[in-house]
């Protein structure tokens, strides 16, 4: 089998790894027949990619040229002893690849420009913060006739990822030992891009339930926001808005849930650590889905993560599992006090949030 094949993205993945490229390539020539590379922003609309810039200068050269426009997307880094104790030779990259081919064309309509350039705000600047772009308003106007947009047709997309599809199940089974045994950013989401570019594969024993399920070892981005949902009404994020409730997951060390047979999220949990004190929040299992281990598994997963197990203290909060956690050796600290030199325990009051009263100390805190 061609490693061309077994390597391919389909087109839908394709356009989508196009759409989340922070930048872009372009390869081209100019007027004297010189090599052009420049990195750029870009955008898709339709079966175009559009980017703007000076309407003089090296990339204006190109237009009427064939072009290519290149990202590529580093996975992990795989050094040779994941899979052999004395070769150098498996040592590689997983990566994730798009080029697009074509000829750069000038798009000179107004409307059609402050399109292409809203899109680029829309992505480069997701939380807004400024007026539309209107190309016929006085804030605008000027600025939209001046810029040059350039277009270029989607003639040829090509996709690759390299996630370990040439190597063999055990061998795949030893990379991601050794990425979830290392734990560095980006490690447990390489394991479920190996995972799903190799769908054969039995997860390891790590991943599973006791009832079978599957956890994940990386919730991805576009799974955010229904964590954030499924968390709606937790005691513990009283007061807590759904963007924030998805920037901490997006922001945690380690993000881990559980999908139903219908693909939809029924369990998540996550762990932040800077290597010597992790805390883990968030854990929580629908109603309709407990009883099965899901709990248990997602903290096997939470603290084999080396920086996270590995810490020198590991916390976290809660009123109602403490049986759960006991399990799994953590203790109250008020019984096992975390250092050996007296400390006391403080935290930042919220605003407006008054002082409480002598009794309540030492109430129990959240997950």
């Amino acid at each position: 089998m061609r490693k061309a094949t077994y390597f391919a993205m389909t087109h839908t993945e394709a356009l989508t790894l196009l759409d989340r490229a922070p930048t872009m390539h372009l390869a081209s020539t100019g007027d004297a027949g010189q090599p052009i590379l420049r990195a750029l922003h870009t955008v898709r609309l339709g079966g175009a990619l559009y980017f703007h810039g000076a309407p003089v200068g090296e990339k204006a050269e190109a237009l009427g040229r064939r072009a290519v426009l290149s990202y590529e997307e580093d996975v992990a880094r795989i050094p040779s002893t994941f899979t052999d104790p004395v070769r150098a030779c498996p040592a590689t990259t997983l990566y994730r690849s798009v080029q697009v081919e074509g000829v750069l064309g000038a798009e000179h309509e107004p409307a059609k420009k402050a399109a292409v350039l809203t899109a680029l705000m829309e992505k480069l600047q997701p939380e807004g913060g400024y007026a539309p772009i209107d190309a016929e308003g006085p804030l605008y106007a000027k600025a939209v006739a001046s810029i040059a947009v350039v277009r270029l047709d989607l003639e040829q997309v090509t996709g690759k990822q390299k996630l370990a599809q040439n190597r063999t199940p055990d061998e795949r089974a030893k990379v991601i030992r050794g990425l979830l045994g290392r734990g560095d950013p980006g490690d447990y989401a390489a394991v479920e891009a190996v995972l799903g570019a190799n769908p054969g594969d039995a997860p390891p024993d790590l991943l599973r339930a006791r009832d079978g399920s599957r956890v994940l070892a990386h919730l991805p981005d576009e799974r955010l926001e229904e964590a954030a949902r499924l968390l709606e009404g937790a005691y513990w994020l009283e007061g807590v808005s759904p963007s924030d409730r998805a920037r901490a997951f997006r922001d945690s060390a380690v993000r881990v849930g559980v999908l139903d047979d219908a693909g939809g999220l029924v369990a998540v949990a996550r762990a932040t650590t800077d290597g010597r004190v992790a805390w883990i929040f968030d854990v929580l299992v629908t109603e309709r889905a407990r009883g099965r281990g899901l709990a248990s598994a997602m903290l096997r997963v939470l603290l084999a993560h080396p920086r996270v197990g590995g810490a020198r203290i590991v916390r976290l909060g809660t009123r109602d599992a403490r049986p759960l956690y006991e399990r799994f050796g953590f203790v109250d600290v008020r019984e096992a006090p975390l250092r050996a030199y007296p400390v006391v325990e403080m935290a930042l009051r919220p605003a407006g949030v008054p002082p409480l009263a002598p009794a309540a100390h030492g109430a129990g805190g959240s997950a």
